[in-house]
């Protein structure tokens, strides 16, 4: 036992004595790496972005309120398979039976549709330079600069895309949220809304007819009263007609603009299934790259390097001292 303890006692003297031997040699290189690790850093801020090998990135997100409240039980199911996307869900791996608003919007994400929306409005493929298979290549090089995450504790989906120019970056995730926006809207997940969109468009036929209706009074009018009237009876006859019809949209008009401002109440006191809580702005500071670890991390892994360079020159150093070692590697087996 004594013997081992002090075979143990002497590796480590002999380890700590290489190091100690070597130290010149380990520091040099780990100066150097240093050294070397700071310049390309500086370098690479020099550097225009487009030549830069390291240029400073940025991530606008943008982040929407996904309410997943009204969309178990078969809610969001039923409208992901009426939409035409619940054939795609499935060979995706999203369970249409159980899906779930926010599960949707995640899925509508990494559809193609979306992917190569982004890609054609924004010119991708070119400005990443692909030439072999453009629409496929073009999709994966999207994929690695935009993210699209929902946050099940707050039920928040953020979108976010990571290019060297803040500003185009920006206007990429807003245009995202746009598209989620209309998609959502168009598959009618929001019965409130669309009520309340069909409500509009009916309030607002409704008052032009009235206006038109009103109009067609005045001119009647004008006309008995400058004696261009032909027929009298005739003019009175299309006067009861337009105060009749004039009577009805007014009524009508006022149970619209009831129900219009029900629901507005109703609106006001639930929470919509999709709503944009904050936009995507152009970033003043970078998301990456983290100069300052790069360096950090390449002057340690020197350092390491050069600790394993200290005993594999005296592990060499020692085989030359040794005759039979040196036998041995020379084939020697005498």
């Amino acid at each position: 036992m004594e013997q081992t303890i002090e075979n143990d006692e002497i590796d480590l003297l002999d380890l700590a004595g290489t190091l100690v031997k070597r130290k010149k040699m380990i520091a040099g290189v780990t100066l150097a790496a240093m050294i070397g690790s700071v310049a390309f850093a500086v370098l690479t801020i020099v550097l225009p972005p487009e030549i830069s090998p390291l240029p400073n990135e940025y991530s606008p997100k943008a982040h929407m309120l996904i309410n997943d409240a009204n969309s178990t039980g078969g809610g969001a199911a039923s409208l992901l398979a009426s939409s035409g996307l619940g054939g795609l869900a499935s060979l995706a791996g999203v369970n249409v039976g159980g899906s779930t608003y926010s599960a949707l919007a995640v899925f509508i994400g990494g559809t193609n549709h979306f992917l190569d929306t982004l890609v054609d409005e924004f010119g991708l493929v070119e400005r990443y330079d692909i030439t072999k298979s453009p629409r496929t290549e073009s999709r994966k090089e999207l994929q690695k600069h935009l993210s699209v995450s929902f946050d099940e504790k707050t039920g928040v989906l953020t979108v976010a895309f990571t290019d060297i120019d803040g500003e185009f970056a920006r206007r990429v995730v807003n245009r995202a949220v746009e598209y989620f926006e209309n998609r959502f809207t168009e598959m009618g997940l929001d019965t409130n809304m669309r009520e309340k969109q069909n409500l509009e468009r009916n309030i607002d036929a409704t008052f032009a007819e009235i206006g038109k209706l009103e109009r067609q009074s005045r001119e009647l009018e004008q006309s008995v009263s400058l004696g261009r009237a032909v027929s009298v009876p005739s003019i009175m006859l299309d006067m009861n007609r337009i105060q009749l019809e004039l009577a009805a949209q007014q009524e009508v008009y006022k149970q619209l603009k009831v129900q219009y401002e029900l629901l507005r109440v109703k609106l006001a006191s639930e929470v919509p299934v999709f709503q944009v809580l904050e936009a995507a702005e152009t970033p003043d500071k970078k998301s990456g790259p983290s100069r300052g670890m790069l360096c950090a991390v390449i002057s340690f892994a020197a350092f390491f390097m050069a600790v394993i360079l200290a005993f594999v020159l005296d592990a060499v150093d020692n085989v030359k001292k040794d005759p039979s070692a040196l036998a041995k590697l020379k084939g020697d087996r005498a």
